[in-house]
């Protein structure tokens, strides 16, 4: 439940940034290949049937390569304790930059794009591709299994996970971060409102 916290003037819609237009390029570029990856894993499997391999493999590429990247810019260009629960969090009433609903929901992403992704990366071996040639052999039949089982629990759980994203970023109490992920900016009423400014004062938007 948000706090009741007001300010007024000029100050309370005075845009503060959240994400940076990078960050915002990084979020919608991993939600077209998720979405690519369940449309092409998950559509043939209830009968819908097109070549889609190739367009499967190629976007677990193009996701693989955005993972890396993140990793790379959260260690070295942002703070890894913005997205870390503490116990500060817990029965907080407003959170730091994220609340503790937003970071869990991020843990849990995190968890299935790696378990998605790790997988993947090994089963393109049987996958022929411009790069190389397929190689079935690679693993033991039994290991191929547990890949296979350890992939389709990551794509059953993309589908859970993407409904509950979408569905708290439309309804109307957490429109302003739906504006934030396509125009970066949320206003100092809302921070206050929603955050705590000691552990997340932001700054204004360039």
């Amino acid at each position: 439940m948000a706090a009741s916290v007001e300010i007024t003037g000029a100050e309370a819609s005075e845009r503060i940034e959240r994400h940076k237009g990078i960050d915002r390029l990084f979020h919608w570029t991993t939600a077209v290949a998720v979405l690519t990856l369940m449309g092409t894993g998950l559509l043939p499997v209830v009968g819908v049937k097109f070549e889609w391999i190739k367009i499967h493999w190629i976007a677990g590429v193009v996701l693989a390569a955005l993972v890396l990247f993140h990793l790379v810019r959260a260690v070295f260009w942002q703070s890894l304790r913005a997205v870390w629960i503490s116990a500060r969090d817990v029965g907080a009433r407003r959170g730091g930059k994220y609340s503790i609903a937003q970071k869990l929901m991020h843990h849990a992403m995190a968890l299935m794009v790696l378990g998605a992704v790790g997988t993947g990366v090994v089963m393109l071996a049987k996958v022929d591709t411009p790069f190389w040639k397929r190689n079935p052999y690679l693993l033991s039949a039994d290991t191929w299994g547990t890949l296979y089982v350890i992939h389709g629990l990551a794509a059953l759980s993309a589908v859970t996970l993407v409904m509950i994203h979408v569905y708290f970023g439309l309804i109307p109490e957490n429109r302003m971060y739906l504006r934030a992920m396509i125009r970066g900016w949320i206003t100092r009423q809302e921070l206050v409102t929603r955050h705590d400014p000691e552990r997340w004062p932001g700054k204004k938007n360039p």
